[in-house]
This record gives structure tokens, C-alpha cells and sequence, in this order.
């Protein structure tokens, strides 16, 4: 616990100052923790007995992270079905050598790493863009840290045993419930749309937090793994320190574009 909280007290200020910064220090920030992750992504998948497709998977985040940083938002989309499309050619082309299991995971790391986190380097690029990603850290943090407390005191039925044996839906409704208090405080703060806004965005984001931090679980169960790196004391890999964050930056970014 002492290594973990070291760690932490290192990690979240350069974490903030990064994205303070703004600039090509949140775009650094952006292209070490998402490459790192796909790397943790694709490892995960080698124990799966998936062959990695390291050059390619490459290549396509590479370039999906300068067309974000260079304001080539237009060439995504197109970028995106190319991807999805030379995924799909390997498997038609090198059947049955390249199988389905293959493909999909190939083709789903890089998405669910750095296509999803690239979009903090977005928030950030918003009108008032440090104000949405710190909103963004406090109610993760808040889902995080009040789920893990609340679950240790009053935690008694398991929410997916199967894939975190310590996780209790007593802690979920908790985290839940102090990322809905951390929304409304944000509407205080932030404003910009009515506070039944900051209610249901809250809500979403206490969810998909949630359901980051299973999944990613479920993917080291499945492998029987119990961190996805070693890269950080006491927290284990990016994928580990990152996971609830993972869904909710898209989340955040297009809530504050549409609605904020």
C-alpha cells in the first residue's frame, strides 16, 4: 500500500501538469500512455495465443495520433474503416492461418487503447479544455477511490466474482453514488447546461467506469494474469491505472462538444 501510494503521489501531478500544459506535453502525455497500452494490450492477447501484430498495429496508431495531434480530424473516419478493412483483408487473404480470434484482436486493441485515449488529448483542446479533463479525472477518481473504500466497509455481495472477487455492488452504488455528488459539484463549478445534465453524465460516467475497470479485469482473468505490466510500483501496468478511464474520455469529450 505505501509503494502504491508513492506511486501515486509521483503519477497524478505529472499527470496534471501534463495536461495543463497542454500542447506537446499532453500530446506526449497521450502517445506514451496509449502506445504503452496497446503494448500491454497485445501481450495480453500472445498469452491468448494470438499472434501480435506489433508493425501494423503500429503504424495505424502512429498515424491516428498525428492526424489528432495536426487537426486532421476529417481523415478518422476514413482511417478507421481502412483499419477495419486491412484487418479483415489479413484474415480473408491468410485464412485459416490468420483466424478470426486473430483479426478481431488485432484489430480491437489499437481501438479500445489508443483511438479511446487519444480523445484526452481533445478535451484538452476545448474551450476551457483543462477545466473537462480535470472534471473528467475527479469523478473517475471519485468512482475509483469511494467504490474500493465503501466495498471494505459495508461490501457483502459480490458484483462479478468470476472476474474480481473483491468487487461488491455495495462499493459500485457507492462509487456511483460519490461520482453523482462530484457531477453536481461540477455543475456548481463548470455550468454551461442545467444541472439534470451533470446528473445523467455523472451517472453514465460512474457506469462506464465501472465497466472499464471489469473489463480490463476480465481480460487478465482471462490469462490468469494479475497485472497487465510492471511498469508502475504497486499499481502494475497502464492498462491497470488507466482502465476506468479508458471509456470515459470519449464519454467526456463528446458530452462537453454536443452538450457542455
Amino acid at each position: 500500500m505505501l509503494i502504491r501510494t508513492l506511486s501515486a503521489l509521483v503519477l497524478v501531478p505529472i499527470l496534471l501538469g501534463l495536461t495543463y500544459l497542454g500542447g506537446p506535453y499532453i500530446a506526449l502525455l497521450v502517445m506514451s500512455i496509449s502506445l504503452l497500452a496497446l503494448k500491454e494490450t497485445l501481450a495480453i492477447g500472445q498469452k491468448m495465443g494470438f499472434k501480435a501484430w506489433y508493425i501494423s498495429t503500429g503504424v495505424f496508431s502512429i498515424v491516428w495520433l498525428l492526424l489528432i495531434f495536426r487537426g486532421g480530424t476529417q481523415w478518422l473516419l476514413p482511417l478507421l474503416l481502412a483499419w477495419l478493412l486491412f484487418a479483415m483483408g489479413k484474415m480473408a487473404l491468410y485464412y485459416p492461418k490468420v483466424n478470426l480470434g486473430e483479426a478481431g484482436y488485432n484489430c480491437f486493441s489499437p481501438l479500445y487503447t489508443v483511438v479511446l485515449l487519444s480523445h484526452l488529448y481533445l478535451i484538452r483542446g476545448l474551450t476551457e479544455g483543462m477545466a473537462w479533463a480535470l472534471f473528467t479525472f475527479i469523478l473517475v477518481w471519485a468512482t475509483d477511490t469511494f467504490a474500493y473504500l465503501i466495498g471494505r466497509v459495508l461490501g457483502k455481495h459480490l458484483l462479478a466474482p468470476q472476474v474480481s472477487p473483491k468487487k461488491t455492488i455495495e462499493g459500485s452504488l457507492g462509487g456511483l453514488f460519490f461520482c453523482i455528488v462530484s457531477g453536481i459539484v461540477g455543475y456548481k463549478i463548470i455550468g454551461g447546461a442545467p444541472w439534470s445534465a451533470y446528473f445523467v453524465l455523472s451517472i453514465i460516467v460512474g457506469i462506464s467506469a465501472q465497466i472499464g475497470d471489469l473489463f480490463e479485469s476480465a481480460l487478465k482473468r482471462s490469462v490468469s494474469i494479475k497485472d497487465s505490466g510492471k511498469l508502475i510500483p504497486g499499481h502494475g501496468g497502464i492498462l491497470d491505472r488507466f482502465d476506468s478511464l479508458i471509456f470515459v474520455i470519449p464519454i467526456m469529450y463528446y458530452w462537453a462538444l454536443i452538450v457542455g
